[in-house]
């Protein structure tokens, strides 16, 4: 059910030790030994062939400083420093793994990684990267031994969902950044508290602020004094099943929930956030209801009504991912410390939101795509930056 794309991640180093990475490609042999699914082949959009083909690993020079990059980072430069185009069909058909080793001029390394969003999710990409990084480092008590139980879990069958037509309208997109700090994530966790949600999670309450803000700015571009919207956010599902299966099994472990709002008037932050819970409820009430094994309803059924919604050009829909808690700033140690800069690289489709953890863990880091004239809206709404840092630079010196 999962398109046919590459989940992407981009881990910066300002070190300039470059003779780690011999150390860097035979750990990486190393750890496909233990991921050996990844050295392979999907094929028919139903198995992995494990031939041992083995992952691609790209080296390249850039002759610009890190600095110059991470000064004010720009999605469109970012995405050179991936091994393919995250959005290639080859992600359903050809290599599951790529990786390409960066080194920047005057020192710096910056590791991009794509790795097939048929077989993974980003808990399946943070568990490969904390055990590729312990083997580079040589710290054997935190190699990940990985996982492989999902067959038991949900048997293979015939799953396949005749979609409707559906005729995607083009929009010339931009995709922005934005960091909310801890302590503002803090205010606002208190402001979007109700009755409903006396204690939102940081996910919930930036969810709910970026979702009334984006539909703000539609209506204004639109010129609507009100039009329905819906939040569609991907659920890691693997302690909200019956049985639950541990953090480090390996596969595409992702449910969603389709959050609404039809009010007519503008939905404030403490019914948006109550509509987000009580999606999560929901889902989670469904998902221990019956095993995958013998119902996959609770993950089909959104996926078919987001075809559904994404066809309609009388309201407004956007989809969430969150990276936060996957601990990649501590995963992802290959010998050169912690990374300075962690990004999931790109959005990668219209009204797309994703959030990942700032380095320390308090803050997060949005990426969101919108169309162009939205935008513009957007990124000067004065409710969102009285949270929001536009695009602050990563770079720290000293």
């Amino acid at each position: 059910m999962v398109p046919p794309t590459y989940i992407p991640i981009l881990l910066f180093y300002p070190t300039s030790d470059h003779q780690r990475v011999q150390q860097l490609k035979k750990s990486l042999s190393e750890t496909l030994t233990r991921f050996y699914p990844f050295a392979g082949t999907i094929k028919d959009n139903a198995f992995i062939e494990c031939n041992d083909d083995g992952a691609c690993f790209i080296e390249a020079r850039v002759s610009c400083l890190l600095s110059h990059i991470l000064n004010e980072p720009d999605h469109e430069v970012l995405k050179q420093f991936l091994p393919i185009n995250f959005e290639s069909s080859e992600g359903g058909k050809g290599c599951v793994l790529l990786v390409q080793a960066n080194y920047f001029k005057g020192g710096g390394i910056a590791v991009g990684l794509c790795l097939s969003h048929k077989i993974a999710d980003a808990a399946t990409l943070s568990t490969f990267i904390r055990s590729w990084a312990a083997s580079a480092s040589g710290s054997d008590q935190r190699v990940v031994n990985p996982l492989f139980d999902s067959v038991p879990m949900a048997p293979p069958k015939d799953i396949s969902v005749d979609p409707p037509s559906v005729e995607m309208k083009v929009y010339k997109s931009v995709t922005k950044r934005f960091v909310f700090h801890g302590s503002k994530i803090a205010d606002l966790k208190v402001k979007v508290a109700n009755n409903f949600v006396e204690n939102p999670t940081k996910v919930e309450a930036l969810a709910a602020l970026i979702w009334k803000c984006a539909r703000k700015a539609s209506r204004v571009t639109l010129g609507f004094s009100s039009r329905p919207s819906a939040f569609y956010q991907n659920v890691n599902i693997r302690n909200k099943i019956v049985p639950p299966v541990p953090n480090g099994s390996v596969g595409n472990f992702v449910g969603s929930f389709i959050a609404r709002s039809e009010e007519a008037a503008e939905t404030d932050l403490h019914g948006l956030v109550a509509e987000l819970r009580k999606g999560i409820e929901q889902f989670t009430s469904k998902a221990k209801r019956v095993p995958l094994s013998e119902d996959i309803s609770v993950i089909s059924e959104p996926q078919t009504a987001a075809i559904g919604f994404l066809s309609r050009d009388d309201m407004d829909f956007y989809v969430c991912t969150s990276w936060c808690r996957f601990e990649l700033y501590e995963a992802a140690d290959f010998g050169w410390g912690k990374p300075m800069w962690v990004s999931s690289a790109v959005p990668t489709c219209n009204n797309m939101v994703i959030l990942v953890d700032a380095e320390g863990g308090d803050g997060i880091e949005c990426w969101i795509r919108l169309n162009e004239d939205e935008m513009k809206v957007f990124e000067c709404d004065q409710e969102l930056l009285s949270y929001a840092a536009f695009n602050p630079s990563v770079w720290k010196t000293g």
